[in-house]
């Protein structure tokens, strides 16, 4: 029988976010694919989860992608984790769950295991409405940038995206040259690690705020108008 390939959810900072069946998951497969060995060996020295790893991520070869197909369809059980998470935004998890249904079809199954995101992690607490939202993952450095901002200062559902360290203050900047003073905007910074901080307010505010302190990843949301 064709093995299953798990889509397994890991802590976006916190290592005590992960779920039981997570950690019984990674304990029970024959190997487990990460985006960054280094990075996952943190989370399985934690819990003591000494399964095989190996690396796959966005620069990996056919060949890795087609060892991975030959070990389900040989019958060994496999998971795939990303550096922190929930695969499938801006990571390979999305591209290996094509190949592999592509490859194997019905036969295979691919089991999500959920759990931590740093989407969902601001959407609780960002006291903004959500009954309707639009994600954009990363904003593209580029090409369609000022379109993008001028279609968020448009839209009436709430916007949220995520943003480097080094482009938040251009990106906030940019939103304060289209958003309306009152727009309320909700930033995430180092959600669920040590130095967490929520930056909520007007645009002007919130980007005041964030300019004394840059370091560590984002997640913006934008109210709608």
């Amino acid at each position: 029988m064709t093995g299953t390939l798990y889509i397994v959810s890991t802590p976006i900072g916190n290592l005590e976010d992960i779920t039981l069946r997570a950690i019984r998951v990674l304990k029970e497969v024959d190997v487990i694919f990460c985006e960054d060995t280094r990075v996952t060996k943190k989370l399985l020295e934690k819990y003591e989860i000494q399964t095989p790893t190996k690396s796959y991520h966005q620069h990996s070869s056919e060949q890795k992608t087609n060892e991975i197909i030959e070990r389900l369809r040989s019958g060994q059980n496999l998971a795939y984790v990303s550096d922190a998470g929930t695969p499938g935004v801006s990571d390979p998890g999305g591209l290996l769950v094509r190949d592999v249904r592509t490859a194997l079809k019905d036969s295979v199954q691919i089991v999500p295991i959920p759990g931590a995101s740093a989407l969902t992690t601001l959407i609780s607490v960002a006291d903004i409405p959500m009954a309707q939202f639009t994600f954009l993952g990363f904003l593209p450095h580029k090409k369609g940038r000022q379109t993008l901002f001028t279609e968020i200062a448009n839209s009436k559902r709430t916007t949220i995206f995520y943003e480097s360290p080094h482009r938040i203050l251009k990106t906030l900047n940019s939103l304060k040259e289209v958003l309306a003073p009152e727009r309320l905007v909700v930033v995430g910074r180092e959600l669920t690690k040590q130095f967490e901080t929520i930056y909520r307010g007007p645009i002007a505010e919130v980007y005041e705020k964030i300019s004394q302190e840059t370091r560590g990843e984002f997640v913006v949301a934008v109210a709608g108008r």
